[in-house]
């Protein structure tokens, strides 16, 4: 990616030297950390989660020490610049349709996090938006579990994440994750499993939408940038993370969307362009 010369979002909170409280709730920290960890492997939504443990007494977070390597550096760089780009991208959208962007706020923690909506997380549960607070978190080692575990390295793999993430924030605040919200409390729960999958795979068309928009404005995209971000899209896909979680695939207990799915809703917001084509609640084959 080319993206020496774009600008640092300045939305960005570093918590990285943050030490976040013990959570007060029954089975201990060491609980939740295994419930969210077993959420993020086979593919479950840990919103439903982290909505829950917001619930729960923290005691207040602690500074400590922390250096930054090298390789932080770069990626910090690189997730502020996305951010930013994201921000630039979705304004002038919102714009064109007579409507006004507010940027989600980003937050860089290491290992845990205290979050300002949806109580405590872990690594574990990987990047996530917090529609409670409308901000975005995400520990930067996920990258490394990206490039090496999942095996989808690169920088617009990177940038896919981030826009995935702001994706959730524009359907926020377009008022479609409140509306499915409600529809999941009326329904149960393997159709409310469908409609996740839905939101999900409707924020990768709204990611594709913004590389459409980054590319055609700046030409930040090199050789091999649009294989990268197709690539991570079906490597996280929900069968590929059961399949190498615990050998088999388990389809009606997908929440984001399988490899296929994720990479065509991808695929169709990097074509078009047009946030308005990525009804996913309508699509008969999703």
């Amino acid at each position: 990616m080319r993206l020496d010369d774009e600008r640092e979002s300045e939305n960005v909170e570093d918590r990285r030297a943050m030490s976040p409280g013990r959570m007060v709730v029954g089975g201990g920290l060491g609980t939740i950390i295994l419930v969210l960890l077993a959420s993020f492997i086979t593919g479950a939504d840990p919103r439903a989660l982290l909505q829950r443990m917001g619930q729960q007494q923290q005691a207040p977070a602690q500074q400590g020490e922390f250096k930054e390597t090298e390789e932080e550096k770069q990626q910090s760089s690189l997730v502020r610049k996305t951010l930013g780009l994201t921000e630039d991208v979705w304004a002038e959208i919102f714009a064109k349709a007579g409507k006004r962007y507010q940027p989600t706020r980003l937050v860089l923690f290491r290992n845990q996090v205290t979050t300002d909506g949806c109580g405590m997380a872990s690594t574990a549960v990987g990047p996530f938006y917090c529609p409670a607070d409308q901000k975005v978190y995400i520990d930067l080692a996920f990258y490394e579990e990206l490039a090496n575990k999942f095996k989808a390295p690169g920088q617009f793999a990177q940038a896919y994440v981030i826009a995935h993430e702001v994706g959730h924030h524009v359907q926020n605040l377009l008022g479609i994750s409140e509306k499915v919200s409600r529809m999941q409390q009326q329904v149960g729960e393997l159709e409310g499993k469908k409609l996740s999958v839905m939101l999900e795979l409707q924020a990768d068309y709204l990611a594709g939408v913004w590389a459409h928009h980054a590319e055609a404005k700046r030409h930040i995209l090199e050789e091999g940038d649009i294989e990268s971000g197709l690539n991570a899209a079906s490597q996280i896909g929900d069968d590929k993370l059961q399949k190498r979680a615990q050998g088999y695939v388990v389809p009606d207990s997908f929440t984001h969307g399988s490899a296929a799915q994720r990479v065509k809703w991808f695929r169709k917001g990097l074509v078009s362009g047009d946030i308005n084509g990525g009804d996913t609640f309508s699509a008969p084959d999703l």
